[in-house]
């Protein structure tokens, strides 16, 4: 391992400082960061410890939530607001990792952590644009079982790793950002970058920002609301498919709907035109299929995830049916 240097940031301010230092990088729980650099993908000349800023959960004026970024994945998913308001957030985090995990990571780290693509990870013998601009993507003609179908790049075709940030996005969040030149606000689901032609940038922050806080709006249709992630394993794994959704059903047609899909995208994937297509309606296999399906209209799916398809579409209508009461 690279020898790095390690201090703790006393502000915001002084985290922003530190953060546009070359060769620093912020440092929540560690969970990702730490293992990437055990594995030489990582080789920060600094780490600054944030854990020690905005780590307090609060309602606002409006009646969401303002959740610091130093908040702890744990106590996220066991807040009483977030149970009883955006259950399918505390769902999708205990969806996420073992107990241990919960405990260390935090919320801002989740949202930033970096793809688990075995080539991503591979630094000594794979080649990975995202890793190494100009390489090459190993993925693309070797094992893609969980890789993105839809949104990719000849460049990159890493799915986004994080069970948190597809509830996120299924719930309007809105990600704060404080930096050298002051503060702003970025919707979730224009926070993520796709890859392109140039993997290695994930996000729109700008060098020297630090994310201070997520918001979530507050969302009636929410508190109806369900995390379902398909995996390979029962235990700590990541998703071939996930859903997030809310819904609301009155004289059994849909009047709200929400839908967010993890596993199959390199970022988030929030299901509007489906949504759109389905309020009004019935929820039948029939109509979520054919309504997921204008959203995937663009998916270029591999050999090796060309699964995710139909699996796609039988997770929504399972969730959307255990919502709304409906028979699967």
């Amino acid at each position: 391992m690279t020898p790095f240097s390690y201090t703790r940031a006393s502000s915001p301010e002084d985290a922003i400082a530190l953060a546009a230092l070359d060769g620093h990088r912020l440092l929540g729980g560690g969970t990702n960061l730490v293992d990437l650099m055990r594995k030489g993908v990582e080789h920060p000349a600094a780490l600054v410890d944030v854990t020690g800023l905005s780590s307090d959960i609060r309602e606002t004026a409006q009646g969401g939530l303002l959740i610091g970024a130093a908040v702890r994945n744990s106590a996220l998913a066991a807040h009483p607001l977030v149970r009883t308001r955006y259950p399918l957030l505390s769902r999708a985090i205990l969806a996420g990792a073992s107990a241990q995990i919960r405990n260390m990571a935090t919320v801002a780290g989740n949202i930033l952590q970096r793809s688990r693509c075995a080539y991503f990870n591979d630094a000594a013998g794979s080649r990975c644009n995202k890793r190494a601009p100009g390489s090459g993507c190993d993925a693309r003609g070797g094992f893609n079982r969980y890789h993105a179908i839809i949104g990719g790049s000849p460049s990159c075709i890493s799915a986004h790793p994080s069970d948190m940030a597809v509830a996120l996005a299924a719930l309007d969040a809105v990600v704060h950002l404080a930096g050298p030149q002051g503060g702003r606000s970025v919707p979730l689901l224009d926070f993520y970058l796709l890859p392109g032609d140039m993997p290695q940038i994930e996000t729109v922050m700008a060098p020297g920002e630090i994310i201070t806080a997520i918001e979530l709006p507050p969302l009636p249709v929410a508190a109806r609301s369900a995390y379902r992630k398909v995996r390979d394993r029962a235990s700590y794994a990541f998703a071939l498919v996930s859903v997030a959704a809310c819904a609301s059903v009155q004289d059994g047609v849909l009047t709200d709907v929400r839908l967010a899909f993890g596993g199959i995208a390199p970022k988030p994937w929030r299901a509007l035109r489906a949504e759109q297509a389905l309020l009004g309606g019935p929820v039948s296999a029939e109509a979520v299929a054919a309504a997921i399906d204008l959203d995937l209209q663009g998916a270029e799916p591999l050999p090796g995830n060309a699964f995710k398809l139909e699996l796609a579409r039988r997770t929504a209508f399972a969730v959307l049916a255990d919502l709304t009461g409906e028979t699967a």
